[in-house]
């Protein structure tokens, strides 16, 4: 298996585009099954799990048409049910978290589903129940066996939900389910990220009848048929906040174009409270040069904590490299990870490295900056475990005195399109080795 070996400390330079988000990607594309009509997507990334999904669309009996790399015609005329009770079906499924949202679409048009248990990071427990009592509650009558859950109605019937947990997979599925449903449908404490937002503009487009987009109340009046629609992926959130984070830990020179600010919430303000230095423009973010970067303290004095909460809060997605660039900031900072008890769990990696890091307990962190006076050294037992924490200690790699080497880096490459690449053309020194 193929690893990056990392020559760190030097400063990068240039421009970067961000790929279109992942997390959209993985809803969107299972929201082609609701139609027979084609469905063209644009801006869908080139990564691990996306080719992972659209495999499984294929064997699904899904008709795809690859435009380009990052832009496919789909058309669901006819589904292969028989795929469902097949090895091959579990062992895709269990590769990526998104192919639990294949049941809602399905369940909605033609009553019938099979839903696996989903795969994708160990990043602690994340049940299933929201999706599962929300489709009984929607009137799906489910048995287990086989390792899946199968689904059935003779009608799904809209009705007031109250979803236990803002989950955005459980959102989706749900919703999806509920735009084909008799009637009308509320979720109440839906997710409302920028993922689900545009999930909601993908489904009016095809003809559903969507109210509350933007907030956690959703009410959908149930139609007969949904059209086909042409569906632009928004840029991914996660990788500009990753961008923010490797300039400023790398005291690199980046520009980062054709975002879109109204989707990035207080991503940016985050990473002010560290200090770091970043100009907004109409459509890019210019992070300049900075040796040095202070973290804020509250107005009391103490020490600032950041914690993820559902949107409109910090995604916990950007936790792991907030950790990172922290390592080497001045002062200290409380990282509280609320959500996966697992995710924090990459920090022993650091402190090799040299870090000052606290481990109070699975979900908080004490970060003690470094403030660049003594860099983080290179390391050659780097281990991506997950798609975050591998992205971080590559960014940790590239601003580490020394080599590193990452193994398992098919993590990283499930969530960030040619990385090595991109940054090969900023200035890094990363290749690949056996």
């Amino acid at each position: 298996m193929e690893k990056f070996k990392i020559i760190g400390g030097r400063s990068l330079k240039g421009e970067v585009i961000p790929q279109g988000s992942k997390n959209e990607a993985l809803q969107v594309l299972c929201a082609v099954l609701l139609t027979s009509d084609k469905i063209s997507i644009k801006n869908i990334p080139n990564i691990r799990d996306i080719k992972c999904l659209i495999s499984i669309l294929k064997y699904l009996g899904v008709e795809i048409i690859s435009n380009n790399k990052n832009h496919y015609t789909f058309q669901a005329k006819n589904i292969n049910f028989d795929f469902f009770n097949t090895k091959i079906f579990l062992k895709k499924s269990s590769k990526i978290r998104g192919s639990i949202m294949i049941a809602g679409p399905i369940l909605g048009r033609f009553g019938k589903a099979i839903m696996p248990i989903p795969g994708g990071d160990k990043i602690g427990i994340r049940h299933i129940d929201t999706h599962i009592k929300g489709f009984i509650d929607l009137g799906v009558n489910i048995t287990y066996k086989n390792k899946v859950y199968v689904l059935n109605t003779n009608n799904l019937v809209g009705k007031y939900l109250i979803l236990e947990e803002q989950s955005i997979t459980a959102t989706a599925n749900i919703l999806m389910a509920s735009v084909l449903a008799k009637g009308k449908t509320t979720i109440f404490n839906a997710a409302c990220e920028p993922y689900i937002q545009q999930l909601c503009k993908m489904l009016i487009n095809m003809g559903a009848i969507i109210k509350g987009v933007g907030s956690n109340l959703l009410n959908i009046i149930g139609v007969n048929r949904l059209n086909g629609c042409e569906h632009s992926i928004m840029p991914d959130i996660i990788e500009i906040g990753s961008w923010i984070g490797l300039a400023a830990i790398t005291n690199s020179e980046i520009i980062i174009k054709n975002i879109c600010y109204k989707n990035l919430g207080i991503i940016t303000n985050t990473f002010k409270k560290l200090g770091i230095k970043l100009e907004e423009h109409n459509n890019y973010i210019y992070i300049p040069s900075q040796g040095n970067y202070s973290i804020k303290k509250f107005m009391d004095g103490s020490i600032l904590t950041i914690y993820d909460a559902p949107w409109p809060g910090l995604t916990p997605d950007l936790l792991s490299i907030i950790l990172v660039v922290a390592t080497q900031a001045n002062g200290s900072i409380l990282i509280h990870q609320k959500m996966f008890e697992s995710r924090l769990f990459f920090v022993d990696k650091l402190i090799d490295m040299g870090a000052k890091i606290i481990l109070c307990d699975p979900h908080r962190a004490i970060v003690m900056g470094l403030d660049k006076k003594y860099p983080l050294r290179g390391s050659s037992l780097l281990s991506a475990t997950d798609i975050r924490s591998g992205l971080s200690l590559l960014i940790a790699a590239l601003s580490a005195k020394g080599c590193s080497i990452i193994s398992n880096i098919e993590q990283i490459e499930r969530g960030y399109e040619n990385i090595d690449q991109r940054l090969r053309i900023l200035g890094a020194y990363i290749s690949r080795i056996k």
